[in-house]
């Protein structure tokens, strides 16, 4: 068996998804049956060796970890040492990992890249609709179980969730601008992504401050915060009460709410530009709902590429982001200039 070969354990989740039927077809799928021994072992050996190498190279050190030696050696030597204590993460597809936490189920994947680390997937089913048919879905409670030190780089370290709600400030100062909002977080809600419910409420108070009329804003607008669990079902009677249902997109393509997707594309390129969502976060959320979900377009890899490398682990230790985050503005600036969307 392979587990006792390698020395590790499949989580619940993944080991059913294997016994379903084991994928193949592309390098990106391991081998579990009949694979080069070498290259699995090289495939499990890479979270670590990432670790370590930004140990090395990019002076990272964890700060549950004994004080750093002087010496690079030694420096290795007590992080490889720490290290081998840590939970196994196993391949799923290319650097895509899953804890190795045997009977355990509904752990997020994780794009693994050096210290790099991000939720790619809320669990495995999720990652597999959102990898392979661009779908994803809400995050159940299980994805956000702590998985010791590897979670310290999604919660703590450089690592963005993307799957959490949208982290923009409010901005809008008409009542338009109010309503268009409400219509966004509709859209957002229409793809699978969630809301902090003060997120709801804020846009409910801000419309109804700008003069937005509809029956059920005072009471979305005025919820306390023991009454936050009907924030919600207000929302929902909201929508309606300003015919914001009746023009939101059909999911009508082989994409997934794909006019959905780029209409939220546009609004979070314009969150970028006018200063209300982060370069960073906001690069990180078009990657994964907007260029991945639809199927890549080439028009978009700009924006992506402009992100990975401000995320990249040697500019987070040298602190020296700003540029690279001045650029994913720019090129938020360019695409809004042109046609939309931008296919042509």
């Amino acid at each position: 068996m392979v587990e006792r070969q390698f020395g590790f354990t499949f989580s619940a989740d993944h080991r059913v998804f294997l016994a379903a039927g084991l994928p193949h077809g592309s390098s990106g799928w391991p081998d579990w049956r009949n694979g080069d021994p070498e290259d699995l072992a090289e495939r499990l050996a890479w979270p670590v060796e990432g670790v370590l190498f930004d140990v090395k190279h990019n002076v990272f050190w964890h700060p549950a970890w004994p004080s750093r030696p002087a010496d690079a050696a030694d420096a290795l030597r007590v992080a490889r040492a720490e290290l081998a204590a840590v939970p196994q993460l196993v391949p799923v597809y290319g650097h895509r990992y899953l804890p190795g936490m045997a009977g355990e189920y509904g752990h997020p994947v994780l794009s693994v890249w050096q210290t790099d680390i991000i939720i790619y997937g809320n669990d495995l089913a999720d990652y597999i609709r959102h990898e392979f048919t661009g779908w994803a879905g809400n995050a159940p409670t299980a994805a956000r179980t702590a998985v010791d030190f590897w979670s310290y780089f999604v919660e703590d370290g450089p690592g963005i969730d993307v799957t959490a709600p949208t982290p923009f400030t409010p901005y809008a100062t008409s009542a338009q601008e109010a309503v268009d909002c409400l219509r966004m977080l509709a859209l957002e809600r229409l793809i699978g992504r969630r809301h902090h419910p003060e997120q709801l409420i804020e846009a409910g108070l801000t419309a109804l401050v700008l003069d937005v009329e509809a029956e059920s804003l005072p009471l979305l607008a005025g919820l306390s915060r023991s009454e936050h669990e009907q924030a919600d079902a207000l929302f929902d009677q909201v929508l309606p009460e300003l015919d914001l249902l009746q023009d939101l997109p059909a999911d009508a393509t082989n994409l997934p709410w794909e006019a959905a997707r780029w209409e939220l594309v546009r609004w979070w390129l314009q969150l970028i530009v006018n200063g209300h969502l982060d370069p960073g976060p906001g690069g990180d959320l078009i990657t994964y709902e907007g260029w991945a979900a639809l199927a890549r377009p080439q028009q978009l890899e700009p924006l992506v590429e402009k992100t990975d490398a401000y995320n990249a682990s040697t500019v987070i230790r040298r602190g020296d982001r700003a540029p690279l985050a001045d650029a994913i503005v720019e090129e938020a600036r360019r695409l809004l200039a042109g046609p939309w969307p931008p296919l042509s």
